[in-house]
């Protein structure tokens, strides 16, 4: 067996790195959408829309790395002593965190498509749309991009608030396995 596929118990510099820089880019999305114009049926993107969808699609990009380096270096979730529901929560919710953190800016790209806007990436280079400007999916999937958002802020609000249990109630390492420094 090579010693990548060795289960470790700690999380490596980099796991931490990109797990701290998209929760950075997290918070600066949802400041970003809270404070860009609502956008409807006639909107055309100003610079908050812009900037939402550029960071949007490098969360999509550091995420996409992230998933990578993770089924590369896999890590034990949580400590053997936790009970089984505890553990199956906890891939349910990692699951859940993966899947709307590629879907959300997926669904936010087929909306910017399907309107027919230039998609750019922080103004340097333009992405191709992913579905053609005026379908229907599109439109759909970013009324659905809305809610889905506000499903991630309770997924990562269950994910700190298990992390803050283990810390506090277990007084175990699962926090300081990801915190930097916490090795």
């Amino acid at each position: 067996m090579s010693a990548r596929a060795v289960r470790s118990a700690e999380y490596d510099g980099v796991a931490k790195a990109l797990h701290w820089l998209v929760l950075a880019l997290l918070a600066a999305q949802y400041l970003v959408a809270w404070t860009m114009p609502e956008i409807h049926r006639d909107s055309r993107p100003d610079r908050l829309v812009s900037l939402h969808v550029s960071i949007g699609l490098l969360i999509l990009a550091i995420v996409v790395v992230r998933l990578i380096w993770r089924l590369r270096h896999p890590v034990v979730l949580i400590a053997d002593k936790t009970p089984g529901w505890q553990r199956a929560a906890a891939q349910i919710v990692h699951g859940l965190l993966y899947v709307l953190l590629i879907a959300l800016p997926l669904m936010g790209w087929a909306n910017v498509s399907a309107r027919g806007w230039r998609i750019s990436f922080f103004d340097f280079f333009a992405l191709p749309p992913i579905v053609p400007a005026g379908s229907a999916l599109g439109h759909e999937l970013g009324d659905i991009h809305i809610l889905a958002a506000y499903a991630l802020l309770a997924v990562v609000g269950l994910h700190v608030a298990a992390a803050l249990y283990h810390h506090f109630w277990q007084r175990d390492r699962v926090l300081l396995r990801m915190l930097p420094g916490g090795d």
